[in-house]
């Protein structure tokens, strides 16, 4: 368990919370103690840590990272020609994704891949032959780490699928990311530098919100912080009932893991889905540059979603995300440039 400080909605330190560290070593001859860690921690927490898996391996991890950099560093005439589309779910933004939670662009981009799509015709992946500087490998790069984290995905989601009555193989079947309706997603996120940049008064990296999916896997870089998540939702259509904030420590290697909306509804509300944001550096904080990736989880479109005892109707994936996103972001829509399907983070 990884001891970590409280701060309250004025940053005021205050005591400390446990957010669940989870090793995958022998995983295996440990099935049964880590199968009963994650439930906890699903059930109690809705955050957890993933340590010691084999695949993605930090160095994996690692050149991941470097990947994403060749993209960010393009000017953004290369990058815009990759640009989202709403429809997709897919492509290039640049402080974009207003969160009614503020109001505000959060201050970051970030560039959105689906699997199924890497080797379409105009599609939103990169290619190192229209950009030279980009690294030459990226699309096999990232589809074979998309690969390993889709594994990894679907050996943690086995427990939560046993756990909810279902067949073991229930979530994999429901998340096949080589079909045309898939909806998991890679997001590619990077936050500029703040060295002496004006920034909107009470902008954040990224502004307090849930992941409308089943389950996200995050990945960090050590001295990069800002991530802080928020306890207190008993429902997945409700909003956070505390304002107190716990700031995750971001180590490179180790896998940031929380439960999505969908997951929440799928299982009547027993795995919680949390509240998060990513604060911007306070004065005295590192004002450099943050780097993540975070992997979602979103059954593919025509899939059903409805929990074991049946607490709330019957929707298909894809109508699950345009309700949770009617929901979470109807409050800004006056002011927000374009609606977004998907998870976002």
């Amino acid at each position: 368990m990884a001891r970590i400080q409280k701060v309250d909605s004025i940053g005021k330190p205050k005591k400390a919370r446990m957010i669940p560290k989870i090793s995958l070593h022998d995983f295996e001859s440990r099935r049964e103690e880590i199968a009963k860690q994650l439930l906890d921690a699903a059930e109690n927490t809705g955050f957890f840590v993933l340590v010691n898996q084999e695949s993605p391996s930090p160095a994996e991890i690692e050149e991941m990272f470097e990947i994403s950099k060749t993209f960010f560093d393009l000017p953004a005439s290369s990058k815009s020609r990759y640009a989202h589309n709403r429809a997709d779910n897919a492509g290039w933004e640049f402080k974009s994704q207003i969160r009614p939670s503020t109001g505000l662009p959060d201050q970051k981009e970030s560039l959105q891949l689906q699997y199924h799509r890497r080797n379409l015709p105009n599609h939103s992946w990169p290619s190192a032959a229209d950009n030279p500087t980009l690294a030459p490998h990226f699309t096999a790069t990232t589809a074979r780490f998309m690969q390993n984290v889709h594994t990894l995905s679907q050996r943690i989601l086995t427990f939560f699928a046993v756990a909810l009555g279902f067949p073991a193989d229930f979530f994999a079947r429901a998340h096949v990311v080589d079909a045309p309706d898939a909806q998991s997603t890679l997001r590619l996120l990077h936050y500029p530098a703040l060295h002496g940049a004006p920034t909107p008064r009470g902008s954040w990296r990224a502004g307090a919100h849930t992941d409308f999916d089943v389950l996200t896997l995050l990945f960090q870089r050590s001295g990069e912080p800002g991530l802080e998540v928020c306890p207190g939702r008993e429902a997945h259509t409700s909003y956070a009932a505390g304002d107190t904030w716990t700031p995750v420590e971001p180590r490179t290697g180790e896998i940031v893991c929380n439960i999505g909306d969908m997951m929440m509804a799928w299982s009547d509300d027993r795995f919680k889905s949390l509240y998060h944001r990513v604060r911007c550096p306070a004065d005295g904080d590192v004002q450099g540059e943050r780097y993540s990736i975070a992997y979602f989880n979103q059954a593919n479109k025509n899939v059903l979603i409805q929990g074991p005892k049946g607490k709330y109707p019957p929707l298909t994936a894809q109508q699950y995300i345009r309700n949770a996103i009617a929901r979470n972001f109807a409050p800004a829509e006056e002011t927000r440039p374009e609606r977004e399907e998907g998870a976002k983070l």
